[in-house]
């Protein structure tokens, strides 16, 4: 299986670890660093070449490249979307430009898409755009899950719930900063490279094959992947 991820440093974090979890699927993120819908929507009809062409969150050539020629670089099952995490729980910062994106996909390629919804910032979380949720964490969890659910009932878009995942990962002390745990987010909003970016691509893994990664079955798991284990199969 093959996808494609048309995103930002979000989908970065998703999607880095996961031909690791699921070797089985080919993944490639299209990459503009805090990239929103609209600006992915202006470069579907400028064809401007803008985007960083990554394998497990790496850039794997030397060239930038158009969305078309992201999406023609290869036969794709699946095509995944997503708000900028600022804006994720912000429902009218999704229109046009979803629509135009989609519109453009579906011109060009016949792949299944999917909304990724992303995460809210960790607590204490400096990022300029956290004044948006009152800086508030379970402020935002709940903007992102109730706007990404409706967005996805609207358009037939099923939903890849990274945000879910680590909301519930929260919950646990051990990833709860508050609770002298540790945090999933390196900087306050993006993924810690172990954890974070293990269970978004957990999540990722599972709803694409529909089987919990291997890795994450394995009897001598840490605390840490044992729980994401357990959260991700609830």
């Amino acid at each position: 299986m093959k996808i494609l991820a048309v995103g930002n440093s979000f989908s970065q974090d998703a999607t880095a670890l996961l031909e690791f979890l699921a070797p089985q699927l080919t993944v490639r993120n299209l990459y503009i660093p805090g990239c929103p819908l609209s600006y992915h929507s202006e470069l579907s009809q400028t064809g401007a070449a803008a985007y960083e062409y990554q394998e497990g969150g790496e850039r794997c050539i030397p060239q930038l490249l158009s969305l078309e020629e992201g999406l023609k670089s290869d036969r794709w099952d699946w095509i995944t979307v997503q708000q900028v995490s600022g804006l994720s729980g912000q429902e009218d910062s999704y229109y046009p430009h979803l629509t135009v994106l989609l519109d453009y996909i579906r011109a060009h390629s016949d792949a299944k898409i999917a909304l990724h919804q992303t995460w809210a910032y960790e607590a204490g979380s400096e990022h300029p755009e956290f004044v948006r949720y009152g800086k508030d964490r379970e402020q935002m969890r709940q903007a992102i899950k109730a706007v990404t659910e409706r967005i996805g009932a609207r358009e037939g878009l099923p939903l890849l719930r990274s945000g879910e995942l680590i909301a519930r990962l929260r919950e646990h002390e051990l990833f709860d900063p508050q609770r002298g745990g540790m945090s999933l987010c390196r900087d306050g909003f993006h993924l810690s490279f172990n954890f974070g970016r293990c269970a978004a691509a957990a999540v990722w893994a599972k709803f694409f094959t529909g089987e919990t990664p291997a890795f994450l079955q394995r009897d001598d798991l840490s605390e840490g992947y044992r729980l994401i284990a357990e959260e991700l199969n609830k």
